[in-house]
């Protein structure tokens, strides 16, 4: 049913980037239901339990596979909302599978069979991201690998190329590319406004062009959009210079809609 109202009605990705508590997670959630409400339109929570892919080794990655569905599963209990994490490792699929609705696909991993095979098998929603050094026409092939092995509930997900160095572009003639193939496509937003590596051992980036991404998106029919949002993102654990300020949420999600 879910993928059902993704293919019907724009839908959003919407939290924090990592679980740095519980409390966190609730405030955020609740933002998050309120403007599925207000909108009417799909709306998933997503956090991460482990950021695998830090810049540095000290940063902080997040509660860990179990305690983080705990930490998921509570959220759902509060406030009924589907969700999304992303998984690193095949084993982690199973798991995860028992709690979230989709299972996200990150973008430098978005080739790894043996991954995209355990997502698929869940039966979930499998949400690959494109990676950074491919267009948008070579991600045919990563959905065939989840549907060939089973599994026709494949969402794309649109996140910029590396420019240079310390530095994304998005090219959104991806975004019309990816949709030739019959899936849902989503732009995500926050992280293709990254500057990866670029603050000093860590990413940094702009949520000033967050919005002007997602009605980009928009106009080359985008079907969803991504948004990682904090109550106060300069203090955030990870990504804060790219999510969005949670009490700007409806001014960004208004026009999209």
């Amino acid at each position: 049913m879910l993928f059902e109202q993704m293919r019907q009605k724009p839908f959003f990705i919407l939290g924090p980037c990592v679980m740095e508590n519980q409390e966190l997670l609730y405030t955020v959630a609740e933002k998050v239901a309120e403007a599925g409400q207000k909108y009417n339109v799909p709306v998933v929570f997503k956090s991460s339990f482990d950021k695998a892919n830090r810049t540095s080794i000290h940063s902080y990655r997040g509660p860990g596979l179990e305690n983080g569905m705990e930490m998921l599963l509570k959220v759902k209990e509060r406030f009924g909302l589907p969700l999304i994490t992303d998984i690193h490792e095949s084993y982690q699929a199973a798991i995860a599978g028992e709690v979230v609705d989709i299972l996200q696909i990150p973008a430098f991993l978005c080739r790894q069979t043996d991954l995209l095979v355990a997502a698929a098998k869940t039966g979930k929603i499998v949400n690959i991201k494109k990676a950074q050094f491919l267009s948008g026409q070579d991600m045919f092939y990563p959905a065939q690998k989840v549907v060939e092995a089973g599994n026709t509930q494949v969402i794309l997900t649109e996140r910029g190329n590396m420019y240079g160095y310390n530095n994304l572009a998005v090219d959104f003639r991806n975004i019309y590319d990816m949709k030739k193939f019959g899936y849902p496509v989503c732009m995500d937003c926050t992280h293709s406004v990254q500057r990866p590596g670029g603050a000093g051992g860590k990413t940094g980036g702009d949520r000033t062009f967050v919005p002007m991404m997602a009605l980009a998106a928009k106009a080359f029919g985008a079907d969803g959009y991504f948004m990682e949002i904090h109550p106060d993102p300069d203090n955030a654990l990870s990504d804060g210079p790219n999510m969005v300020k949670l009490q700007d949420l409806d001014k960004v999600m208004a026009p999209l809609v």
